[in-house]
């Protein structure tokens, strides 16, 4: 089992940065890949990211790639998400979550899930 609560969303211009955090509870969050997700109102949750268990391979959507970094920090249970050149089109409810595969694009293949933090990026 594993708690997930997401911190760092916010209200920023385009062109700003925002830094995310997922902290995690339970002692096997260092066994889980974990990934980002966002949902837009209207719009079906999209993978963002996602990180493996040692946090040194990761995947990114090519709508953030070059923009957004995952990262973790196994020792303080906790999942990153450093988002630069923010665009108003990022604008959503972003979601951690935990329990699929490596690398897993499709958000049913996850268990676990953080309520949310919001996103809104003004132009």
């Amino acid at each position: 089992q594993v708690q997930l609560v997401e911190s760092g969303g916010g209200l920023v211009q385009a062109g700003d940065s925002l830094r995310l955090s997922c902290a995690a509870s339970g002692r096997t969050f260092s066994s889980n890949a974990m990934a980002w997700f966002r949902q837009a109102p209207g719009k079906e949750r999209e993978f963002v990211t996602a990180i493996n268990t040692n946090g040194r391979t990761t995947y990114y959507a090519n709508s953030v790639k070059g923009r957004f970094t995952i990262s973790r920090d196994n020792a303080k249970n906790t999942l990153y998400l450093q988002m630069n050149t923010l665009k108003p089109e990022d604008t959503a409810v972003y979601y951690c979550a935990a329990g699929a595969g490596a690398g897993s694009r499709l958000w049913y293949e996850y268990n676990y899930w953080g309520q949310g933090t919001q996103v809104t990026v003004s132009s």
